[in-house]
């Protein structure tokens, strides 16, 4: 009965404390994650009057990084990922380690050990999934291509994470820690059990579970039974992540991402993202409390400092790393900006690091105290970084010839072919944006003999398209250099079928700018955005559930309908 009641005592202190706070911090123009956090420091054993099970908190929140994950599966498909990894996989390892040679530096100075250098160092390297998914996702910008490239770089975060947490107890004996235990299995041979374990992993989810798991959701779905659905749906995303951590050594996290991912070939993917949407949200809540619970207020008054050093590698360092890597890779100047606010955090594989790098006698307790003040105030100030992109990336182009530089570059993808055919150039349609929207669109105006230029960032898929002989030019549609090579001067409509929300007003302006009689149809998620754009433009704004409503409202008009 105790065990119970202080499950209760903590669910209920933490949901409650942190509706009132984030309630205040919505009312006070902040992001609501800072009052989420801000009720674990109330209820933290730090700070005086009522504190709450830590360990029971930590366990909720797991769930609700399992459940997030498995959300983020379910959006985010194999090609997805395959579609950034030129970019992500080369991205997150050079970004990695820069970040943990930064990080590492720092607690050399301060006089750690080696081992502690670098369990501290590898601590702020990976940021927290669950932090950018709610940006993200707050944004408009989680199906973007921009979002997909930030995501894929975090999924192989956190596959590097997998592997350091399988490596450090071996090799701690040697980085001056307590070392393996007698007779344990030489590094090599555990890195190479891992590598297998991890690939029988993914090669089992891959092959076998996207023909199982789509099976036993329609099955279910057959039943008729809605609370059945929602139970198979919870399941399959905590009890597959429980599988893989107990038979594969992978994280829970990455097990639930896999089992969302595998889900996603379901045609009831949709309605499994909405079932699970209030239990996702209510224990990602949860996940910002525990982390608000570990954080003792005091290392700021007794190393202040030193806690600006750490967040000073976190959001700066990390992020300068990251934006100059996107830049090499001859990506826009918005992308480079969105992925490096997006890693300018740490989260939950920083605390389970830090927690099995004191437990080998690696990382010094103040290295704990250090990384969760890094993660508290960096999970604060993330959103806010954000709101800083545009204003940002304005300002680099307006006052700096080599912001300009940057969009503007000479790239043959940035450019359409000589050989273009004439009737692209003239009346046509530009289309900004390639992805299911932006295909299904193509589709159509190709089959009207419309003619149309393609404007996409996934410089992989631009060349696709050329060699299938399709106009398309590489870059942000925001940028007036691209929209000049997609001729929109001599275009007839301007469609964007991205689902980035925050540059759309910049392409209405800029496509107006050089051609006034344009016309212009955009898509929008978010009713409220949809009003506001219909009132500050005079584009065509297609909402999803209006549309959708509307066909089906027509449809059955016209069957109820008594025949003539």
């Amino acid at each position: 009965m105790p065990h119970s009641v202080s499950l209760i005592n903590t669910v209920a202190a933490g949901l409650g404390l942190a509706l009132v706070l984030g309630f205040l911090a919505a009312r006070l123009r902040l992001p609501a994650l800072v009052g989420y956090l801000l009720a674990g420091v109330i209820i933290g054993p730090f700070t005086p009057g009522f504190v709450a099970d830590a360990s029971i908190a930590a366990q909720l929140a797991e769930i609700g990084v399992m459940l997030l994950m498995f959300g983020v599966g379910l959006h985010f498909s194999l090609d997805d990922l395959l579609a950034v990894r030129k970019i992500a996989l080369p991205g997150a390892i050079v970004q990695m380690a820069v970040a943990t040679l930064l990080g590492g530096g720092l607690a050399a100075w301060w006089g750690w050990s080696p081992g502690g250098a670098l369990v501290f160092g590898l601590a702020l390297s990976v940021a927290s999934t669950v932090v950018l998914l709610r940006a993200l996702e707050s944004l408009g910008l989680l199906d973007s291509f921009t979002g997909r490239i930030a995501v894929g770089w975090l999924v192989v975060e956190d596959l590097a994470m997998v592997l350091v947490l399988v490596l450090l107890p071996p090799l701690a004996g040697v980085l001056g820690g307590q070392g393996a235990a007698a007779g344990a299995a030489p590094v090599w041979q555990t890195l190479g059990l891992t590598l297998l374990q991890v690939g029988g992993f993914v090669t089992l989810m891959l092959v076998v579970g996207r023909r199982v798991f789509p099976w036993i959701l329609w099955q279910v779905t057959r039943t008729g039974s809605r609370e059945l659905f929602t139970l198979c749906v919870v399941a399959a995303a905590v009890s597959i992540a429980f599988a893989s951590a107990a038979l594969f050594g992978v994280s829970f996290a990455l097990g639930a991402f896999f089992a969302g991912m595998v889900m996603r070939e379901s045609e009831f993917s949709h309605r499994a993202a909405q079932e699970s949407l209030p239990l996702r949200d209510a224990f990602a809540v949860l996940f910002f409390v525990s982390v608000g619970m570990l954080f003792d207020p005091r290392v700021l008054i007794e190393r202040p400092l030193q806690v600006l050093a750490v967040v000073g590698v976190i959001v700066a360092g990390k992020s300068v790393a990251a934006c100059a890597l996107v830049l090499l890779f001859r990506y826009p100047l918005g992308t480079a900006l969105t992925v490096s606010a997006s890693l300018a955090q740490i989260g939950e594989f920083s605390f389970i690091l830090a927690g099995l790098g004191a437990a080998l006698g690696l990382l010094p307790a103040e290295g704990q105290s250090l990384l969760l003040a890094g993660a508290l105030i960096s999970i604060a100030i993330n959103p806010l970084l954000f709101t800083l992109i545009g204003p940002l990336q304005k300002r680099l182009s307006v006052r700096s010839s080599f912001a300009r530089g940057l969009a503007s570059r000479d790239d043959p993808l940035a450019e359409l072919p000589v050989s273009t055919e004439a009737r692209y150039l003239s009346r046509q349609v530009v289309l900004v944006g390639y992805g299911r929207v932006g295909r299904r669109i193509a589709a159509a105006l190709a089959a009207h003999d419309i003619p149309f230029v393609v404007a996409e960032q996934n410089r992989e898929l631009v060349e696709k398209l050329r060699a299938e002989g399709m106009a398309a030019v590489w870059g942000d549609a925001a940028e007036a250099a691209v929209l000049i090579q997609a001729h929109i001067a001599r275009a007839r409509v301007l469609v964007v079928a991205t689902a980035d929300a925050i540059n759309v007003r910049q392409m209405i302006r800029t496509a107006h700018t050089l051609n006034p009689s344009i016309e212009t149809v955009i898509r929008s998620h978010n009713e409220d955005e949809a009003r506001l754009l219909t009132q500050e433009t005079s584009a065509t704004v297609f909402l999803g559930e209006q549309e959708l409503a509307q066909a089906m409202a027509q449809a059955a008009v016209h069957r109820a309908a008594p025949a003539a």
